[in-house]
């Protein structure tokens, strides 16, 4: 199952079905010309509202964080392409599985969809006022496993 390496490819439905086991990630973004890094809570939504309309290799599955209105995070995102990386790993297993998710990050402006959102999104750790959604489009999927070697120092 394993090749020497330990690493094996996941493909998109296993990384989205481990993506939905872990409540941490981080998105990847540019800011003032440089790589930025923040971690976020998030959830995937797949719904109807979260299918982006186009051919059928369109994503199916967004990810969708959760910010104040004025967050410079929504500045910098909306409407960029990002990448989100979430993880996990037993360091004493040696043993874990990273995911990436890129595609393109927008601000959800539909009330309807803000609404059902509220309910069904990503609940903020923070204490806010008003919370404002960014969805990013699950266009490309990656994902890698790792096991450990026993024996292997």
């Amino acid at each position: 199952m394993f090749p020497d390496d330990c690493f094996r490819a996941l493909d998109r439905e296993e990384c989205l079905r481990l993506l939905a086991k872990v409540p941490v990630g981080r998105v990847v973004y540019t800011r003032q010309a440089l790589p930025a890094v923040l971690p976020v809570n998030f959830c995937l939504d797949a719904s109807e509202a979260a299918r982006a309309p186009g051919p059928p290799h369109a994503p199916d599955t967004c990810v969708v964080l959760c910010t104040s209105p004025g967050s410079g995070l929504v500045r910098a995102i909306d409407g960029v392409v990002v990448a989100f990386e979430a993880d996990d790993f037993d360091g004493a297993a040696r043993s874990g599985w990273s995911v990436v998710v890129t595609g393109r990050a927008g601000v959800v402006t539909d009330p309807a969809e803000h609404e059902r959102l509220l309910q069904d999104g990503p609940k903020t750790w923070m204490p806010l006022e008003e919370i404002r959604f960014l969805r990013i489009e699950a266009t490309l999927v990656t994902g890698r496993e790792i096991r450990g070697m026993p024996g292997r120092g």
